[in-house]
C-alpha cells in the first residue's frame, strides 16, 4: 500500500467507493468522474505503478475481472459496446499511479470514436521501419 494513493486509500477504506466487484486480487469500483454512465475502474488491491511490475498472477487477475465485468456492465446500462482500456504510464495519461484498467461503456451515438480517433500525430513508416521496428522489439526482451 502506498498512503499517498488513491486508490490504496479507497482499497483500505478510507476513502468510500461504489464497489461493484470485489475479490482477492482485485477491487472493481465507478469511477468518480465517468465518462459514461457505468464507467468502471479495476484495481489491483497490491500496489503497482505500471502494467510491467505486475506479477503474472495479478496481471491474470485484473484483466480476467475487466473480461467478466465488461458485459455485466453493459448489460447494467444497456450499452452498446465497451471500451475496455488501460493508460501505461503518465505519457500515456496515467493520472493515478496506481495500474487500473477503464471499462467504459460506449453508446450509439455518444461521438467518442475508436482508440484511433484520438488525435495522434502519426508516423509514416515503410516496410524497413516496421522490421527494424519489430527487431528493436524482439531484441529488448
Amino acid at each position: 500500500m502506498s498512503e499517498d494513493c488513491i486508490f490504496c486509500r479507497i482499497l483500505a477504506g478510507e476513502i468510500p467507493s461504489r464497489t461493484v466487484h470485489e475479490d482477492e486480487s482485485v477491487v472493481a469500483f465507478l469511477d468518480v468522474n465517468p465518462l459514461a454512465e457505468g464507467h468502471t475502474l479495476v484495481v489491483p488491491r497490491d500496489h503497482h505503478a505500471r502494467v510491467a511490475d505486475l506479477s503474472a498472477d495479478t496481471a491474470s487477475a485484473l484483466f480476467s475481472a475487466m473480461g467478466e465485468l465488461a458485459p455485466t456492465i453493459e448489460r447494467a446500462v444497456d450499452a452498446d459496446g465497451m471500451t475496455v482500456a488501460v493508460n501505461d504510464g503518465e505519457a500515456a495519461g496515467q493520472e493515478i499511479p496506481h495500474v487500473h484498467g477503464h471499462l467504459v461503456p460506449r453508446f450509439e451515438g455518444d461521438g467518442a470514436g475508436a482508440i484511433h480517433s484520438l488525435r495522434w500525430t502519426r508516423p509514416e513508416l515503410d516496410e524497413e521501419a516496421f522490421d527494424a521496428i519489430a527487431e528493436a522489439i524482439r531484441d529488448a526482451r
